[in-house]
């Protein structure tokens, strides 16, 4: 591309190319730039500064512009999909320098170059999506090319409108129509732009009984328009979908312009199935679009090109009017919005416009025979075989019901509509959770989560929008499909196990099921602790305490099973969320481990408050004894013998033999005890024997390499009664001779042949507190002698 830059005559524009290459070069490097002098990386300038004195060179302000692009790293990384630009992509970009460039000329060759551009570009785009002698508005926001047409409109049907403005439209209000499928926000913004009453706006509703959910209803279409008319209101525009937002449906625009013919209204078309207007074969919904009065295109996602201007084709013949209704501009820059998409064309080609097209249609039709062999999965666009976007979701089987419940809204009669409802919630969440799975394993696709207001969540797939910008293939289709097919047993299985949770559940004492349709998982579960308010809805400090506990004990098991506490909101109490399973859970052992490890977190927690309190009361004690007994031993040694030179000389003539007196504090019996017996024999008292512990996991024998809640193999031919026996055997003897000749003469040794030596949990216990009031005279309190006979 040098040696071809080379060879342009005008140094400047040259020079302009290859600045833009160098610096997409640079801006597309994602490794961050480290001070060499400290090796901390380079300020991304968030706070701002005074600009310096003296300027700085190129470099520095690309390397500034890359650091406020991509943020520090430390940073969590965002959703957001990069979009990756080629050669094309940089042909675009290019467009914008250029006619920044381009407008520095003389006005008459500036007139003369944006009339060539524009109208080459309107040509093109005219031939392509077979759009007979239309003219072409470029605009930045996708809406706004829409919002002119609607001034059109106004200005066509009200003469007076130039004059009068919004006074003529007092006595005949202008009614523009939009069906229910549209995308979000489209009447609103029409209204604020053009500053009309939102009473202006008449939602056409979908087909209910017959056709796509989606479409709109021309028979309903046209009653409103004749009770509009008797109202003394005027039909001004309708908006017709060529692929809804949602799911991609097609209206009949055949009938819809012949009822626009009849009543003189202004038929607008957009959505993304125009684009397949290009293609050699086009459905017959789609080609009567080139009968409307005007359309918007995007190109640039269909085509994956960046910052290219979206198009409005349109047909009048009043130039006037398109100048009033600002569709037209004497401005040459406004006229120069057409160079990026100039550019971009010519370097594609016809042709290569069309195969970019033409790839993202067979990736929907390959995704959409493949997912028809798939069970379990719902296409909602099966008849809409034109279509490029392909919507499916998971479907959940209710039973005892004449018709799915969640995609046809049929349930069974003996099926109440609160089941109905909880189902829903609870197949939108498997939805939800799949289409994060599949986002993850394939980040190619494109795929978007969705909420229907009928369907639900739903799975998008819409190339047109995504496959140019990320690059997807073929390939990427079958890794689709593979994944979902691999989780799909991941989703029935936890189904079917979540009644044998709540089953589980409720058998056991002290936990409690917890419903919520919303989660993607197998169950919820509560823990009831003694001082749980059952019918209170307050915050639970020691229940929060316990179950944090019991998430950090169930994650350390390091099964398969994910844990999760909740919610995070406070006005419900801590729960343990217990995420998808397989089919090899065991889910009473599931259970089960929950409530013997909160129990056991319990009686802990409690055991440590009681220990502490004994504690205390024992030192109190211990401190009231060591004061008594250093008066006893004042008693006993008299007076004069604190004095310090008469006691030194009664100690010489006649020496005190100490008693070895002490006291030592028991746990288990709570209780100080003299510690005579201690120096006499050498061997600490065996005192009270503790409780035992209570075992925190379910006592299971698993194989090796088995992790915890999972289900032996049954039904395997390896494993017969024989092979179990001499298995266990095998274990029994390995145990037998890992124990060891140390561990059998400990066990020779052990309290049961020695009733006066202390148990190793007794003396671990006795020991690690021996030293709170224990020990020989010298660990008593002693008395100060008088300054005067030391």
């Amino acid at each position: 591309m040098d040696a071809s830059l080379e060879k342009i005559a005008d140094p400047t524009l040259a020079e302009m190319g290859k600045n833009l290459k160098e610096a997409m070069k640079m801006l597309e490097d994602n490794h961050r730039i480290t001070e060499e002098e400290n090796g901390k990386k380079l300020l991304s300038g968030d706070i701002p500064g005074p600009l310096q004195d003296s300027g700085q060179d190129m470099v520095s302000i690309l390397q500034l512009v890359q650091n406020l692009m991509h943020g520090d790293e430390d940073e969590e990384p965002q959703d957001a999909r990069i979009q990756s630009i080629g050669e094309q992509g940089h042909i675009a970009l290019l467009g914008h320098s250029l006619g920044a460039y381009i407008s520095t000329l003389d006005k008459e060759k500036l007139r003369k170059l944006t009339t060539r551009i524009l109208s080459d570009t309107t040509l093109w785009l005219c031939r392509i999506f077979r759009y007979e002698n239309g003219c072409a508005y470029f605009h930045e926001e996708e809406r706004e090319g829409l919002a002119k047409i609607c001034r059109l409109a106004i200005h066509s049907h009200y003469e007076d409108f130039v004059v009068d403005g919004f006074n003529v439209l007092y006595n005949k209000k202008p009614v523009i129509y939009l069906s229910a499928a549209a995308r979000p926000g489209l009447g609103q913004y029409l209204c604020n732009q053009l500053g009309l009453p939102f009473p202006c706006l008449s939602r056409v509703p979908c087909n209910t009984m017959f056709g796509s959910q989606h479409q709109m209803d021309v028979a309903l279409l046209e009653k409103l328009i004749k009770d509009d008319i008797e109202r003394g209101k005027l039909p001004l525009l309708l908006v017709a979908n060529a692929g809804t937002a949602a799911v991609g449906h097609t209206d009949k625009i055949g009938r819809l312009k012949e009822l626009c013919e009849q009543y003189g209204i202004w038929l607008h078309v957009e959505g993304v199935n125009l684009a397949t207007l290009a293609l050699g074969y086009v459905s017959s919904s789609v080609l009567a679009a080139t009968k409307c009065d005007s359309m918007t295109l995007t190109p640039g996602p269909w085509l994956g090109l960046p910052a290219v201007p979206a198009v409005t084709l349109y047909k009048h013949d009043d130039p006037a009017l398109t100048l009033v209704a600002g569709l037209t501009s004497n401005k040459p820059a406004d006229k120069l919005r057409a160079l990026p998409l100039w550019l971009s064309l010519q370097y594609l080609g016809l042709d290569g416009t069309v195969d970019r097209i033409k790839h993202a249609c067979q990736l929907s039709q390959r995704l959409q025979e493949s997912l028809k062999k798939v069970d379990h999965i719902k296409i909602l666009v099966e008849d809409e075989l034109s279509s490029p976007v392909v919507v499916f979701r998971f479907l959940q089987e209710l039973p005892g019901s004449v018709s799915d419940p969640v995609l046809n809204a049929v349930p069974a009669p003996n099926m109440a509509p609160s089941t109905v409802s909880r189902e829903r919630h609870s197949c939108d969440a498997l939805n939800r959770w799949l289409g994060e799975q599949l986002k993850q394993l394939v980040p190619a696709s494109g795929l978007t989560i969705m909420d229907l207001e009928v369907e639900g969540v739903c799975l998008r797939f819409s190339p047109l929008m995504t496959a140019a910008v990320l690059g997807t293939r073929g390939e990427d289709m079958d890794q689709l499909v593979a994944c979902i097919q691999s989780q799909l047993p991941v989703l029935t299985c936890t189904l079917q196990l979540r009644e044998e949770f709540k089953k589980a559940v409720a058998g056991i004492a002290g936990l409690l099921y917890v419903d919520d349709p919303n989660w993607p998982g197998i169950g919820v579960v509560r823990y009831e602790h003694a001082n749980d308010d059952k019918n209170s809805l307050k915050l639970d400090p020691e229940g929060e305490k316990i179950h944090a506990g019991l998430l950090k004990k169930l994650n350390e098991l390091e099964s398969d099973l994910t844990f999760k506490i909740g919610p995070e909101y406070k006005s419900m109490k801590s729960c343990i969320y217990i995420g998808m399973a397989s089919d090899d859970t065991d889910v009473s052992e599931l259970v089960e481990t929950i409530a013997v490890t909160a129990r056991e977190i319990e009686e802990n927690s409690r055991l440590l408050e009681n220990m502490t309190e004994v504690v205390r009361k024992g030192i109190q004690e211990a401190q009231v004894q060591l004061q008594k007994a250093n008066e006893e031993r004042l008693l006993e040694e008299g007076v004069l013998r604190q004095i310090p030179v008469v006691g030194s000389v009664l100690n010489w003539f006649s020496p005190v033999q100490p008693l070895q007196k002490g006291r030592t504090f028991n746990l288990t019996a709570g209780s100080l005890e003299s510690t005579e017996h201690t120096y006499v024999s050498k061997v600490q008292g065996t005192g009270v024997t503790p409780p035992q512990t209570p075992s925190g996991t379910r006592t299971k024998q698993r194989l090796p390499g088995q992790k915890p809640f999972k289900r032996s193999l049954r039904g395997s031919d390896a494993l017969s009664e024989t092979s179990s026996v001499s298995h266990t055997e095998d274990l029994e003897k390995m145990e037998h001779l890992s124990s060891g000749p140390e561990q059998q003469a400990l066990e020779a040794n052990s309290p049961e042949q020695h009733p006066g030596a202390p148990t190793p949990q007794e003396a671990k216990q006795t020991g690690a507190f021996q030293n709170i009031a224990q020990g020989p005279e010298d660990d008593r309190p002693q008395v100060e002698e008088p300054e005067s006979l030391r």
